[in-house]
């Protein structure tokens, strides 16, 4: 029955990608879009919210759409663009970080098409890096972990070191409360579940009762293991407070399928620039998801009234 679902879910999907042929072009830069995805639409995370982002831009400005999945090597990358150019499309995202090396490579070769990837490092003029600022998402989210620690000991489950939304987190939870113990353990993958949940059972045998998994491929089984655990968690990628209204203390979410609508919004115009970009709450790409009920409404008034300054001028709070 699930596997029905799913294949009745990539034909509606494919139903609607179909439905823009045959439509008048926007009348900007826009002609047609694409769409690189290392593994797949359906993993309900990252593949997914970057799907989503190529429907948005469908739907906005009323143009072809195509997208590839597997596309996770240089050869079937070179052979990707080919074909997409060969439809006419002159932008192509890469859903990744990994594109921006391919795109960088590729680039020269296709002047007439735009290429954006994810936190690399654009070269070339028509090649654009996209970075999310996840420290302040991330510091936010540690302020909550802070305020509702009951054992003043707070577990991250980092996929690599280099995530800014770890020191974020750390020194949120820090600011919030100074006497917290924030320990830091690392998957060195997104995907790894199985990783993850041993680290899991690490930092929570030492006493850590709100979980940050900072790993959009492993996050959802972490979360159900906290909550089996009666702990709280802290979602991350996309607003999971369904998965426990109360255990999900609220999440640190990055809207890509905003950004991408505001990426290709101005490419449009023409002013999209080349180089690496970065976008934070100032743009409503980054939010805090929905609150649980177990947080108290004071505070999430004055984590509210922080965010609203943060927005204003970029200072985040400080002693």
């Amino acid at each position: 029955m699930r596997k029905l679902f799913v294949r009745f879910g990539i034909l509606l999907l494919s139903l609607l990608l179909l439905s823009s042929c045959g439509q008048a072009m926007s009348s900007g830069k826009l002609k047609k879009a694409g769409l690189l995805i290392p593994d797949t639409i359906n993993d309900q995370v990252w593949g997914t919210k970057g799907y989503k982002g190529l429907l948005k831009i469908q739907s906005q400005h009323n143009i072809e759409v195509y997208y590839k999945e597997g596309m996770n090597s240089q050869l079937v990358v070179e052979r990707a663009v080919k074909e997409f150019d060969q439809k006419g499309v002159n932008i192509i995202f890469g859903h990744g970080n990994e594109y921006a090396e391919y795109f960088n490579q590729l680039s020269p070769s296709y002047p007439h098409i735009h290429f954006v990837s994810f936190n690399g490092d654009a070269e070339n003029t028509n090649t654009t890096s996209l970075n999310f600022e996840g420290y302040a998402m991330g510091f936010f989210g540690g302020m909550i972990a802070g305020h509702m620690t009951k054992t003043n000991v707070i577990g991250i489950i980092a996929a690599y070191e280099w995530q800014p939304e770890i020191e974020g987190f750390y020194e949120g939870a820090n600011y919030e409360n100074p006497q917290v113990d924030v320990m830091i353990e690392y998957v060195g993958n997104w995907d790894d579940a199985r990783k993850a949940i041993e680290l899991l059972n690490k930092i929570t045998a030492k006493g850590a009762d709100v979980i940050y998994p900072a790993g959009d491929g492993y996050n959802v089984p972490v979360i159900e293991q906290v909550k089996e655990k009666g702990h709280y968690a802290i979602g991350y990628i996309s607003d999971q407070s369904d998965l426990g209204e109360s255990a999900v203390l609220t999440s640190t979410i990055q809207h890509v399928d905003v950004l991408y609508e505001l990426v290709a919004e101005r490419f449009d115009k023409g002013e999209l620039k080349s180089g690496n970009l970065s976008f934070d709450f100032q743009e409503d790409v980054i939010t805090l998801g929905k609150f649980s009920s177990d947080v108290d409404q004071e505070f999430i008034n004055n984590i509210n009234t922080a965010i609203a300054e943060y927005r204003k001028t970029g200072e985040l709070p400080s002693k």
